[in-house]
């Protein structure tokens, strides 16, 4: 009897220690995360503007700022812009950062070489990819009009013409991000058996069978959740925007971010910016819902 109040006791006091230990990092994430969107919905409802906000007046306005986001053209062709930038980005980056982890992981020498060279553009700041890429693509300057004066092929204005603007930032994007599905996509394929690639080349499967039967399938959750990380971080794109066009040409890569930036907060109208911030994580839950339920089946 001794014994089990012993251990109960001990249980208990395991139990509170725990308690103690988690107890500051939820009050944290608390402040740090539920304070911001309760604060964020709430005004989402009201006028809030900075600077009406100092001389004390701050209105109810009801659904006002929704429908006024939701019906502004500026707003709806944002939001084709960011899904279609997330929808290509996502399969472009998942498509050669698969390509690249395959190709180190069938290395027998020099992979750690090459994991290094491969992660460097994931390794830069988002600042210092986006002045290096405006660099390269200068339409006085730039090295790569430069090589198409060279061979006498037609230099473009890249990121100030409205047939090159977007596809530059997808490009832009791709470089630098793949490196990290390449690096989850890496880490999952050492995980997998070796035992069944030796069991399918001796039943005389070929590359793509082993590819589409052994390697996809056994990685398929870590795929899944590369796609969702890839997904909520393309969505919430502004840095390379804000940096390289601002939005322009006429829009064409404005995303939520950048007009929530143009429209809300250079405005100071901190309402209407929250309730294109509600609307936003509204379709960034939507996404990523689909993403887990077909990561847990």
């Amino acid at each position: 009897m001794a014994k089990r109040n012993n251990l109960s006791e001990s249980a208990v006091q395991a139990k509170r220690f725990s308690t103690a230990m988690i107890t500051p990092t939820f009050i944290v994430l608390a402040i740090m995360t539920v304070y911001p969107l309760l604060f964020t919905f709430v005004y989402s409802f009201t006028d809030y503007n900075l600077l009406g906000t100092m001389s004390g007046s701050v209105n109810a306005t009801g659904i006002k700022n929704y429908t006024d986001i939701l019906t502004d053209g500026y707003f709806q062709q944002s939001v084709w812009n960011t899904v279609k930038f997330t929808i290509l980005t996502v399969v472009f980056e998942m498509l050669v950062g698969f390509i690249m982890a395959l190709f180190v992981n069938s290395l027998n020498k020099g992979q750690k070489i090459m994991r290094t060279l491969l992660l460097l553009p994931y390794l830069l700041p988002t600042v210092t990819v986006a002045l290096i890429w405006r660099m390269m693509l200068s339409p006085n300057y730039g090295i790569v009009n430069q090589f198409l004066e060279s061979l006498h092929i037609p230099v473009y204005n890249w990121f100030s013409d409205i047939e090159t603007a977007f596809g530059m930032l997808v490009l832009i994007d791709v470089w630098q991000c793949a490196p990290f599905v390449f690096l989850l996509l890496y880490a999952a394929l050492q995980s997998v058996p070796q035992s069944q690639y030796e069991a399918a080349r001796m039943d005389g499967a070929g590359p793509l069978k082993i590819l589409f039967y052994i390697t996809i399938p056994n990685i398929k959750k870590s795929l899944a959740l590369c796609a969702l990380l890839r997904t909520i971080d393309s969505f919430r794109l502004f840095d390379k925007v804000n940096l390289l066009t601002g939005g322009g040409p006429a829009n064409s890569t404005s995303t939520i971010t950048q007009y929530l930036y143009n429209y809300g907060i250079k405005t100071f109208d901190f309402g209407f910016g929250s309730a294109g911030a509600v609307v936003m994580l509204i379709i960034v839950l939507i996404l990523s819902s689909f993403y887990i339920k077909r990561a847990i089946k």
